[in-house]
């Protein structure tokens, strides 16, 4: 069937307090989407982020971000006063996230609503169960969080040894002096969790489904490599062998050094790759489809010598193929997921792709260049594939339109036939060439549908600050809005069908209707 949907951030989201979160504005997104006839919002990784702010280097690959917990939400409780929250500093400009502003006032406030909740903690059996349901990712990372703060946020590479190590007599000491700050981070996620599954339920009771982002790797500065150390190409001192990159290419003579810890994929095989099927599981927790990075890790992956300042003398690998993912369907079942396959990909990926039927992805930007016969073209789209107009890591399609040379230009002016010399009007005939396509599923970023120049922008790939910050302002998301991508979506056949209500939904919303008329 032929949908479309809009990648919008979480942290893009207009909600008070510095950032965007599980608050009112989340589910007045999701009613924003039924009205525009979507069927899926696409966001970016839950994972808590660190130094640089990157979804895509979190302290844990299971755990979500508290900076998404809505403040508003326990004020509702009673576990915060809106008077608590003003007092906070949140930064100046209601478009961009000030990241060092949220790390000064976000946690004081989840400190002041988990001194409350403490109180009561006893008495909560949900939040018993959620310890013991998550217990076997939760305690580490937990754990891993409150030695980050005993030693000053500093990677667990630097800490004390025994630390560093886990060794089992200091870890066993080091209990009962940091259980408070464990129980902290314990009721960030439950909050999390709580809260994300009260809005993804309302998301998907209105037809809306959830498409999230899996890192193909994790940070080097994350509770997975540190619990789980074995598991990566790390010596006997937890010192990385080898980390990952990128090979020189046109754009960087010396390459990409990621620094990513490199799987053991050996080990992995020989525990049934129980710790990536417990990973896809625990994202069908967040998401109903998973889109996985840098999918070509899979097929080989590109390995520098640790200690080496560029990736220049990296050395391909060979990965686990489809044999992971024949684990995954045996333990899983079908498992939705996109392959994002982006880049140079060689004929082993493509094979890959094709044995496993996975949909790879398309960006419309990609397509025009100086060759005119890129295999981004919508003339060689098939349908088992997902069409982008950009991603996070683009620019916004009126900021590219801008920036490309008349050649260029000229080239996408002349293939999406557009006669107008006005930018917005530009950006909308090159969406309306993405709802063409046929692929079977098309997504375009919130940024485009605002007609968003560069100021907008999400991410920079190699550059290290001032990324993931833009934010939608109130009231930008208007009904005429809506109407007009819902338009767009049921010319080109991808108008989602109208959601089957439970009879007491249709009770809840007659109830409603008269309500706002009374």
């Amino acid at each position: 069937m032929r949908a479309s949907g809009i990648l919008y951030p979480i942290s893009s989201l207009p909600s008070k307090y510095g950032i965007g979160c599980f608050s009112k504005e989340a589910y007045e997104f999701v009613d924003f989407l039924v009205d525009a006839g979507q069927s899926y919002w696409q966001v970016l990784p839950f994972g808590p982020t660190g130094y640089g702010d990157s979804p895509y280097q979190s302290f844990s690959t299971f755990a979500g971000n508290p900076y998404f917990v809505s403040l508003e939400d326990l004020i509702e409780e009673g576990l915060l006063t809106a008077e608590e929250c003003e007092e906070l500093y949140w930064g100046t400009n209601p478009e961009y996230c000030d990241y060092g502003a949220l790390y000064e006032s976000r946690f004081k406030a989840l400190k002041m609503a988990y001194d409350r909740f403490a109180k009561k903690e006893e008495e909560n059996e949900e939040f018993k169960t959620f310890i013991t349901e998550n217990a076997d990712w939760l305690e580490d990372y937990c754990i891993f969080m409150a030695l980050k703060e005993k030693h000053e946020g500093k990677p667990w590479s630097e800490w004390d040894t025994p630390y560093r190590n886990r060794d089992k007599k200091a870890m066993d000491v080091l209990g009962e002096v940091i259980s408070e700050t464990v129980d902290f981070y314990r009721f960030q996620q439950f909050k999390f969790m709580q809260q994300w599954a009260k809005l993804k339920a309302y998301a998907n009771k209105k037809g809306i489904k959830i498409i999230g982002d899996i890192p193909f790797y994790v940070a080097a500065d994350s509770s997975d490599a540190w619990s789980h150390s074995e598991m990566f190409q790390f010596d006997e001192e937890n010192v990385p062998v080898c980390v990952a990159g990128c090979p020189p290419d046109a754009f960087s003579a010396t390459g990409q050094l990621w620094g990513n810890p490199l799987y053991d994929w050996k080990y992995m095989k020989k525990r049934g790759y129980d710790w990536w099927i417990r990973r896809i599981e625990r994202c069908y927790e967040f998401y109903d489809v998973i889109r996985i990075d840098h999918f070509r890790g899979f097929d080989e992956y590109y390995a520098v010598p640790y200690g080496n300042e560029t990736a220049e003398n990296g050395t391909w690998m060979k990965g686990p193929g489809a044999d992971l993912f024949k684990a995954v369907k045996e333990k899983l079942g079908e498992a939705p997921i996109i392959a994002e396959d982006l880049g140079y990909i060689t004929e082993s990926v493509h094979k890959l792709l094709a044995k496993l039927g996975y949909p790879g992805m398309k960006v419309l930007q990609f397509a025009f260049d100086g060759s005119e016969s890129s295999s981004y073209l919508p003339h060689f789209h098939q349908n088992n594939c997902v069409v982008y107009t950009g991603t996070h890591d683009n620019e916004t399609t009126r900021g590219w339109i801008e920036s490309i040379n008349d050649h260029d230009r000229d080239f996408v002016r002349r293939y999406i036939n557009s006669i107008y010399t006005d930018y917005g009007q530009f950006t909308w005939d090159f969406i309306r060439e993405a709802f063409r396509s046929v692929a079977d599923l098309c997504v375009v970023p919130i940024q485009d549908f605002l007609v968003k120049g560069n100021e907008a922008r999400m991410n920079h790939p190699g550059v290290s600050t001032d990324n993931w910050q833009w934010r939608v302002t109130p009231h930008l998301l208007s009904p005429e809005l809506a109407a007009s991508i819902r338009a767009m979506t049921q010319l080109y056949g991808r108008l989602a069908p109208a959601p089957v209500l439970e009879p007491e939904d249709n009770e809840v919303e007659e109830n409603t209707d008269a309500n706002k008329s009374e």
